[in-house]
Formats: C-alpha cells, structure tokens, sequence
C-alpha cells in the first residue's frame, strides 16, 4: 500500500521488517488550531475529529496502536499485552503487527529496533523525560545488545528555538557532564538545549552509536508539524512503530 505525500517515511536502514511512519499536520479533518491531522484526545479538539483521524491512520497500520497517557516520565509499556490506556512515556513491541506510538508536538519522538528483528520500541523525550532516564528505562526494557539498537530521532523543537531556564542545564549536567556541550548561552542566563545532541549522549552513553534523523524543527516548520512552544493550543502528532 502507498503512503500519503503529507507522512513521513523514517529514513534509516532498519530491518525490512520494521516499519515506521511519522504523521506530520496534514491530511486530516480537525479544525484550527488543531488543522488538521490531529492525533490527540487530550489537548482540547473535537473527539469526533480525533477519532475519524485515527481511523483514517488505522487503515495503515496492521492494528489498534498502543496509545499512551504520557506524563514526561519514564514507564515504559508493552503493547504486546497492553488492554487499556498505559500511563507511560516509552512503548516496546515483540510481537508481529502489536503498535507502539508516541504523540509529541516539540518533544522528540525517538524510535528503537534490534537489528535482529526481534524488538522495536518508541520513547516520548521532552526535557524532564530525557533528564529522568527515559531512552535508558525504554533500552532496558527492550533487553537487546546495545549493539544490535538502532535509533531514529523523529521532528522536535530545535535548538534555535528551545530556551530553557539553567535548572534545565544543571539537571543534565548533575548526571552527564559532557551535555554541556548540548547548551549554548541564552538571555537573561537562560540556555539554548538541543534536544537531538542530548539525547544522542544519552544513547551514546549506552554504547548505542547507529542513530539517525534529528533533521525536521516542529517549530520552525509551521505549515508541516504542530508546536507546543510556537502556538500554544494546538494538535499532536505520532510516530509509530511495530514489526511486519
């Protein structure tokens, strides 16, 4: 089946058997400020809008995705034997066509795989998310080699455009030394974070080194992703994952 122009594709070279996909704005039927592919239930849009999205996505995906209560944690949940709405902020799979998801609207969206085809997972980091250990909660979780983990950095606030107060540094800087090099100075003593580089240490930091993406801005890219810091209101996207 062919995917819509408004999706983006993961470009890194998982398995042939993972699949991925990215939703961007596009393509739905939500008004604004939620125009128009708008995948969240939480944030204020019509939930008869949220739902005929949904469908629309399911006809893509070989079965109900995982949909999480994210709370910039770091639970991680199985969607192999998950019945009901999960509270966590990480999603592993072992099982052919169970879906793992994230929504995220500045936050980075990262996906995970064993290049041995046997598990894949998707991690919601914010800052707080990233801070706490959630790549490392979602990795252990997984329980594969970090050899045999590959990682995809899906659309997230950039740097430009990511201030953040200095307890922001210091929480990372406490656990991580070298994440100084995440931040560069702001006003007023604020900072600049890079969520891709801090994150990228922290799989690093793991002995996971095949890592791809990190190349859209939620922020800057206002006609294809929604964002959080720039609008306020506004909808959410996903990035999903699951074995064929």
């Amino acid at each position: 089946m062919s995917l819509p122009e408004h999706l983006i594709i993961p470009d890194w070279p998982a398995p042939i058997n993972v699949k991925s996909l990215q939703t961007t704005r596009a393509g739905g039927i939500s008004s604004p400020p939620y125009d128009s592919f708008n995948l969240g239930d939480h944030v204020g849009d019509a939930p008869l809008a949220v739902e005929r999205n949904r469908i629309l996505l399911n006809r893509l995906l070989p079965s109900e995705p995982v949909w999480l209560e994210q709370v910039h944690g770091i639970r991680v949940a199985n969607a192999d034997r998950a019945s009901c709405l999960p509270q966590a902020d990480a999603c592993i799979a072992r099982h052919r066509g169970a879906v793992c998801v994230v929504m995220t609207a500045d936050c980075l969206p990262i996906l995970l795989c064993d290049t041995q085809d046997g598990v894949v997972g998707a991690a919601h980091a914010g800052w707080k998310g990233l801070a706490a250990g959630v790549i490392e909660a979602a990795v252990q979780a997984m329980d594969v080699a970090p050899e045999n983990i590959m990682v995809w950095l899906g659309p997230a606030i950039s740097q430009d455009e990511f201030e953040v107060g200095d307890e922001v540094r210091a929480a990372f800087l406490a656990i991580q030394p070298q994440a100084a090099s995440a931040f560069i100075p702001g006003r007023n003593g604020k900072w600049f974070a890079d969520l891709c580089a801090l994150a990228r240490l922290r799989l690093n930091a793991l002995g996971i080194t095949a890592i791809y993406g990190g190349g859209y801005c939620t922020y800057r890219e206002r006609e294809r992703f929604f964002s959080y810091r720039r609008d306020g209101v506004t909808g959410r996207m996903g990035t999903f994952i699951w074995l064929e």
